[in-house]
């Protein structure tokens, strides 16, 4: 079963083209990292209590305030007050040391039990005999799961300002400040494009400046693409015999080489400054 790594940033249109995907023609199922990240915080979990832990001494406004009692609302009183995403957004977004930080330990709390939620659903969809599922991962690239895909689609958009104005136009309670540092807590997407280019076959960018049926159209070719480089029989050799987890190896080397190519090219290109 292939892998296929779908990231980009805040507002370039990632949500889209995973909804693209999902439907017809292409039915592919997605593991959507964003609503795996909101139910392992979810009152009740483990993830839950340990935001709490960190972050209500010094929130005053962490919690939203309690759902009123009946239609299931005792039971949810009982697992805790949802969170107040919007407050720990100001908490976490900025350049300052201690957002940076705050950031860190969130992260921290969430990337380990959304990881695991994802390998459970990735067994159950392989099991059911799937040929690919996406991975709908904003942080693909930082939180290093981009190893384990055997492609990775970069959805991006060349101009920053049609990245800031989509932005605001979907959140109109962000102020332009607040806009901005959203934008800049984030990996460049640019640069993540480029770093898909640089990957070869195994990375593709979805530029998405433009209207969304020019992007549909474009979905359906890199689709019709991935399906040429890799079909359906050779997925199920890969299954039936000992070769896949040796391909399956191979592609993780792969990756990790390519990752060291990319970082020592940046290291480089620092050094010129």
């Amino acid at each position: 079963m292939l892998l296929i790594g779908l990231t980009g940033s805040i507002a370039t249109g990632k949500s889209t083209v995973s909804n693209i995907l999902s439907r017809p023609p292409h039915f592919l199922p997605i593991i959507d990292a964003d609503l795996l990240a909101r139910k392992v915080v979810q009152p009740g979990t483990s993830g839950y209590a340990a935001i709490l832990s960190h972050f209500l001494p010094t929130t005053p406004d962490l919690l939203q305030p309690s759902p009123p009692a009946g239609n299931n609302g005792d039971r949810a009183n009982l697992k805790g007050q949802p969170l107040n995403r919007a407050a720990l957004g100001h908490r976490v977004f900025g350049d300052s040391e201690e957002s940076k930080h705050d950031r860190e330990v969130l992260n921290g709390i969430i990337h380990p039990a959304v990881r695991r939620e994802m390998l459970k659903a990735v067994l159950y969809y392989y099991v059911r005999g799937h040929w690919a599922v996406v991975l709908d991962i904003p942080l693909l690239y930082e939180s290093g799961l981009d190893l384990i895909c055997g492609v990775v689609m970069v959805v991006a958009v060349r101009n920053p300002h049609v990245q800031l104005a989509r932005l605001r136009a979907r959140d109109p309670h962000l102020s332009p400040k607040e806009a901005e540092e959203r934008v800049a807590a984030q990996y460049d997407v640019r640069l993540k494009a480029r770093r898909a280019e640089k990957a070869g076959d195994a990375g593709i960018v979805v530029w998405n400046d433009g209207a969304k049926d020019t992007l549909e159209k474009e979905i359906e070719k890199i689709i019709i693409e991935i399906k040429r480089r890799r079909p359906n029989w050779w997925a199920w050799l890969l299954v039936l015999t000992p070769l896949g987890a040796f391909i399956a190896l191979w592609n993780v080397l792969r990756a990790l080489w390519r990752k060291k190519e990319w970082e020592h090219a940046q290291r480089q290109e620092k050094l010129k400054l």
